[in-house]
């Protein structure tokens, strides 16, 4: 396992001396430094290395404001943090932001060693987190759990036509019968994420592979169609009716 590093310290010789112990590390791979914030901020995201080496002070940019910004703004997991400074004043700082560890100049080789040994099992647990992450989004659940309040019932998705609130209950309507929940619309809608559900009007939440027909209402506003055997007509509002049309043309 290769782990990716970054040092970004503006003192010549502590970077130096960090760099020379890095590299003796067999699995470190040291991607560009930075001697300033706003540069460390730059080479991040050029770089995305796994874990970053900072001072605490640096001209412009403090590499506490640095860490911070990058935290915010990185899409996906954001890197490790070690700082080092010759104060351990700032310690509590550092930890502010969950700073993997924390190391004062100059550097020890035997506390170098042990906080190299916390960086890598942070690193392995959050590629581990990573991947099952991955591994579940790549799932496709063929059944949806759904408490009617006394019992778990598996629906296939495919076979929800739509679903409406009534009163404090969510009537979820399938090819052969209604079931009763009290999750909400936003709630189911949120589970059936990526399928083919839309949300035609505020009360509504309709699987478009069972629209039968789209028809013009007024101002702008149409009606939906279902092929079940009621067939159902759904309100879809005036912008969804825009909507749902551009879906269809694709």
């Amino acid at each position: 396992m290769k782990i990716r590093v970054m040092i970004a310290e503006d003192e010549s010789m502590a970077r130096k001396e960090l760099l020379y112990l890095l590299e003796e590390e067999k699995d470190i791979i040291v991607t560009p430094h930075a001697e300033t914030g706003e540069q460390l901020i730059e080479l991040y995201f050029e770089h995305k290395p796994d874990g970053i080496f900072l001072d605490v002070e640096m001209p412009g940019l403090t590499g506490l404001e640095a860490a911070r910004y990058i935290k915010n703004h990185a899409k996906e997991n954001p890197p490790l943090f070690v700082f080092t400074t010759a104060y351990d004043e700032y310690a509590m700082d550092a930890f502010d932001i969950e700073a993997v560890d924390y190391l004062l100049k100059p550097f020890e080789e035997k506390r170098f060693r042990r906080m190299m040994e916390r960086v890598r099992k942070s690193i392995v647990n959050v590629r581990n987190s990573k991947k099952i992450e991955e591994e579940t989004v790549k799932l496709k659940v063929a059944k949806l759990l759904i408490d009617d309040g006394e019992r778990m019932v598996l629906v296939s998705p495919d076979s929800i036509y739509y679903a409406v609130p009534n009163n404090r209950l969510l009537e979820i309507h399938t090819e052969d019968k209604v079931i009763f929940s009290r999750m909400t619309l936003q709630e189911l809608e949120k589970k059936l994420e990526g399928q083919s559900f839309f949300r035609p009007h505020r009360s509504y939440l309709v699987n478009l592979n069972h629209v039968l027909e789209i028809t013009p209402w007024f101002n702008g506003t149409s009606n939906l169609t279902l092929k079940d055997k009621n067939r159902t007509k759904i309100p879809v509002s005036r912008t969804a009716s825009k909507m749902i049309l551009q879906i269809f043309k694709k």
